[in-house]
């Protein structure tokens, strides 16, 4: 797959954009809140997924304070907004299947935002479970290909329990199980690899490639969908070589 940029490779190089406009603080916040409230504790060794999010912010460089309010909001403690997790579904160019996971205040104005978004270009919402079958839950590392061999890597992932290890091209791709996507994390980290991206995702079973204009219009649908301030994350199964990126 060298050459190539998946969906999970845009996600992580738009990342470091969003990083950059302060963009990002506004979704880890949603994501820490909720994290607190859900997950029954504002306690982070207690709760996993608060663990993951006030970890993903401190590596963002968010204030403590910042990240305690946060949490205070969630679990009562302050007086916040009332987030509501919804999942959408949809179709972009070319029959691409796009899952978008968001957190909002109000269904109604995101729901109404996201078919406008994707009517303007070129792609229309869909019915719940219309593409969800198509992407699995699971844990995924990139790390660089210069970090270590890829027996060595394979030994120390497989050994943490992670499921797979794919070659793809400069860097390589550590699949886990959700439930064994934290032990893996550490055990990567532990051993001296610092990784390009870590996330519970929710991975294509399998992709859609896409060159020339379509390419491009995919690609300015993904933008302005992931712009939304309502949307946390979005994924979908296309396949673009950076060539068509530039």
């Amino acid at each position: 797959m060298s050459g190539h940029s998946k969906w999970h490779t845009i996600k992580h190089k738009k990342g470091a954009l969003d990083a950059k406009r302060g963009k990002i603080f506004t979704k880890l916040i949603k994501e820490i809140t909720v994290a607190a409230r859900t997950g029954g504790s504002g306690d982070v060794e207690a709760n996993a997924r608060l663990r993951k999010a006030v970890n993903d912010a401190k590596a963002q460089n968010m204030p403590n304070d910042t990240i305690e309010r946060a949490i205070k909001r969630g679990t009562g403690e302050l007086e916040g907004v009332n987030y509501e997790e919804i999942t959408y579904e949809g179709y972009g160019i070319g029959g691409v299947a796009v899952l978008i996971e968001t957190m909002t205040d109000n269904r109604n104005r995101t729901v109404a935002e996201l078919r406008h978004l994707f009517s303007k270009n070129g792609g229309n919402l869909g019915e719940s479970g219309s593409v969800a079958w198509m992407f699995d839950k699971k844990g995924l590392i990139i790390v660089d290909k210069a970090t270590k061999p890829e027996d060595e890597l394979f030994e120390i992932a497989i050994e943490a329990g992670a499921d797979d290890v794919s070659d793809e091209g400069d860097v390589f791709e550590i699949y886990t199980a959700p439930e064994n996507y934290e032990a893996v994390s550490e055990a990567v980290k532990a051993a001296g690899i610092e990784p390009q991206a870590a996330e519970v995702s929710m991975i294509p079973q399998n992709y859609i490639k896409l060159t020339g204009d379509d390419a491009k219009r995919m690609l300015k649908l993904y933008e302005a969908v992931d712009d939304n301030d309502d949307v946390q994350n979005i994924y979908a199964n296309f396949d673009i070589d950076e060539s068509e990126m530039m």
